[in-house]
């Protein structure tokens, strides 16, 4: 017989989990997992969605301060779809597409490429912005 105790239990574990479940689903996000030998971390990968690099640009410089919104290119001023699979779910499924960006954008906002950790730490940050 389970009892209520038991129930909350499970329900809160349930809980916790569903987040990391939801990250986990995401066979790129897994590709990069493969990779490292840590976890990935949302609030690193808020902080470098924030960080501005050398060239006074920051990913929120055009996909604004939340990755829900829609942003804008600093240069050419054209609109960019929202960066959260939330509010825009083409995001994050090709390969392909999201390490061009990841080579493109790195280079633009840091000056540099990033990490299998730093891409980890972003998905895992936009992915869970709700």
């Amino acid at each position: 017989m389970i009892t209520t105790k038991k129930t909350f239990q499970l329900l809160a574990g349930l809980a916790l989990a569903l987040p990391l479940a939801a990250a986990a689903a995401n066979p790129i996000l897994d590709g990069y997992q493969a990779e490292i030998k840590g976890t990935f971390s949302a609030a690193a990968g808020e902080k470098l969605y924030k960080t501005v690099g050398p060239t006074q640009l920051s990913c929120a410089s055009c996909h604004t301060a939340s990755p829900k919104g829609v942003g804008k290119h600093e240069k050419t001023n054209k609109p960019i779809d929202p960066l959260a699979p939330s509010a825009n779910p083409k995001r994050f499924t090709d390969a392909a597409q999201v390490e061009k960006w990841f080579k493109r954008n790195c280079n633009d906002a840091l000056g540099r490429a990033c990490t299998t950790q730093e891409k980890g730490d972003f998905m895992t940050y936009v992915l869970s912005v709700k």
